[in-house]
C-alpha cells in the first residue's frame, strides 16, 4: 500500500474550536485578554475533580476543564484566599480552554486569574451531560490520527473495499465499473484516512476533488452528474483493503482462503486480499463477491473454513478402515 505522506493528527486551535461549534454548544467567551490561539492537542476533556481540593498531582498537561454546577458550588464554600489559591494552582497547568456549563455565575476572581494566565473561559448555557455529547464527538473527529493513501474506496452491500495497486493496474476503473452496477464511490485516487476509537477506519475524498473520476483515454469524469446522487457516499468505513497486481506466474495466491491475511492502516489491523489480474477476470464481480464473503464471516460463517471441517469430517480414519479389510 502506497501511503502519502506521514502518520499525523488533526490540529485545532481554541479560536477554531469556537467559530466551529460556539453555536452548538452555546459558548459565550468571558476572558477578553485570553489567547484564543492556544493548541488543543488532547481529544479527552474532564473536569478538575480533586485539583480544586488543592490535590494537583494528576491534573494532565494539555487537556480542556469542564465546570459544572459541582465545581461551581464547591468554591462557593470555600473562602476569598482558599478560592485564589486552589484555582492558581490549576492554571499554573498548561490548560487550553476552560468551559462553564449552565450558564452559572463565575467567581469573580476566576475570570481574573485565567485572564492572568492567558487561559480562554467559556460559559456554556447547557447542561454538563448535554455539553460531553456534544463536543466529545467533535474533538475525537478534529483529533483522529490520520494518513492518505493512493487507493479508490467503494462502498460495495454496504461494505467499505479499498482497492490498492500500482499505477495503472485499474483501480479506478473496477470501483466505476461498480458504480455501474450500482454501488457506491467514496474516493478515487487518492483516499484520507483516519482512525476513531480504536478499530474504526473512515476513509474520505478530497472536498476539493469531489466524486470526480480519472478514467484512462477518457479524462475526468463527474460520477453525481452521471450516474446520480445516490452513486456516491462523502465517507465510509474502511473494512478490507484489495491488493490489485498484474498476474505473475511466480506469485503465491491464496486458493482456499484459509489464511488470513490483515494490512495494518494507523496501527488497525484490516482483513486483506490479493487479486491477481488477467485478461478476461471479472474484477467487479470478485469484489461483489469479497463484499459478500466479508458480511458472511462478520456473521459468524466461514465458508473455506467450514468446507475444511466438512472434508475432515468426513474422512474415515484409517484404523477404521483396516477393521472393514476382509481381504
Amino acid at each position: 500500500m502506497t501511503f502519502i505522506g506521514p502518520e499525523s493528527r488533526g490540529s485545532l486551535s481554541v479560536r477554531e474550536l469556537a467559530e466551529n461549534r460556539g453555536e452548538s454548544l452555546a459558548l459565550e467567551l468571558l476572558t477578553a485578554d485570553a489567547d484564543l490561539d492556544r493548541e488543543v492537542a488532547d481529544a479527552d476533556i474532564s473536569s478538575p475533580g480533586l485539583a480544586l481540593a488543592g490535590y494537583t498531582n494528576r491534573v494532565p498537561q494539555g487537556r480542556m476543564q469542564v465546570f459544572g454546577e459541582t465545581e461551581i458550588t464547591y468554591l462557593a464554600t470555600l473562602s476569598e484566599s482558599e478560592r485564589r489559591d486552589r484555582l492558581r494552582g490549576l492554571f499554573g497547568f498548561e490548560i487550553p480552554a476552560v468551559f462553564v456549563t449552565k450558564g452559572q455565575e463565575l467567581p469573580e476572581v476566576m475570570v481574573r486569574l485565567a485572564n492572568d494566565a492567558g487561559i480562554p473561559v467559556y460559559r456554556s448555557a447547557l447542561a454538563t451531560k448535554e455539553f460531553y455529547l456534544r463536543i466529545k464527538p467533535y474533538l475525537a473527529a478534529a483529533l483522529a490520527p490520520q494518513v492518505t493513501l493512493h487507493g479508490s474506496l467503494a462502498d460495495v452491500y454496504g461494505v467499505g473495499l479499498l482497492f490498492v495497486g500500482p499505477s495503472g493496474v485499474g483501480k479506478s476503473e473496477c470501483v466505476l465499473d461498480l458504480v455501474e452496477r450500482g454501488h457506491r464511490l467514496v474516493a478515487d485516487d487518492l483516499v484520507f484516512a483516519e482512525r476513531r476509537g480504536h478499530d474504526v477506519i473512515l476513509g474520505r475524498g478530497h472536498p476539493r476533488q469531489g466524486h470526480h473520476m480519472e478514467i484512462r483515454g477518457v479524462g475526468i469524469i463527474d460520477i453525481p452528474s452521471l450516474f446520480g446522487i445516490r452513486a456516491i457516499r462523502q465517507q465510509k468505513r474502511i473494512e478490507v483493503v484489495v491488493h490489485l497486481e498484474h498476474w505473475a506466474e511466480n506469485g503465491n495466491y491464496t486458493r482456499t482462503g484459509l489464511e488470513d491475511e490483515t494490512e495494518s492502516i494507523l496501527g488497525v489491523e484490516l482483513p486483506s486480499v490479493t487479486i491477481p489480474l488477467n485478461p478476461g477476470k471479472n474484477i467487479t464481480v470478485i469484489s461483489e463477491v469479497l463484499a459478500m464473503n466479508h458480511l458472511l464471516r462478520f456473521a459468524g460463517v466461514h465458508s473455506a473454513s467450514a468446507f475444511d471441517q466438512s472434508l475432515r469430517a468426513s474422512m474415515r480414519p484409517v484404523g477404521e478402515y483396516l477393521e472393514e479389510d476382509f481381504e
